[in-house]
């Protein structure tokens, strides 16, 4: 089994998406090890935001990740990090498959409703901040 990070969004909090969300994950045979929501801070969000520090979008994804509660998920399953990715779906959801998250639940490029690890290096290090 591999694991991965999932953290669904500010947005798709505050829309009362959590549990559709979740019922998709499980459909998909991933298993949920830990789950919490919560509200990052300032310094949570630019510690594990850093490797986009020097990008243009870096103070306006901060902003966005702080202004509302997350749910963070450690998920395990084969091939966690690109069963995930495939799951959630394009960055831009007018881009996205039909049928994946950020399809049916995100608003924007911006607003996506949730995050998922890229390599199983990185989701290794996420979910570690996250759930030591």
């Amino acid at each position: 089994m591999n694991k991965t990070l999932a953290i669904i969004k500010p947005e798709a909090v505050e829309d009362g998406n959590i549990g559709a969300i979740l019922k998709m994950i499980e459909e998909d045979g991933f298993k949920i090890i830990h789950l919490k929501k919560t509200t990052l801070s300032q310094e949570q969000a630019e510690n594990f935001y850093e490797v986009h520090k020097e990008k243009a979008f870096f103070k306006n994804l901060i902003a966005y990740i702080t202004s509302g509660s997350v749910v963070i998920a450690q998920l395990e399953k084969e091939n966690a990090v690109s069963s995930f990715r495939r799951l959630i779906g394009a960055t831009n959801p007018a881009e996205a498959d039909k049928n994946t998250i950020r399809k049916l639940y995100g608003t924007s490029k911006e607003k996506n409703a949730v995050h998922g690890s890229d390599s199983d290096e990185n989701a290794a290090k996420e979910v570690n901040f996250f759930f030591n």
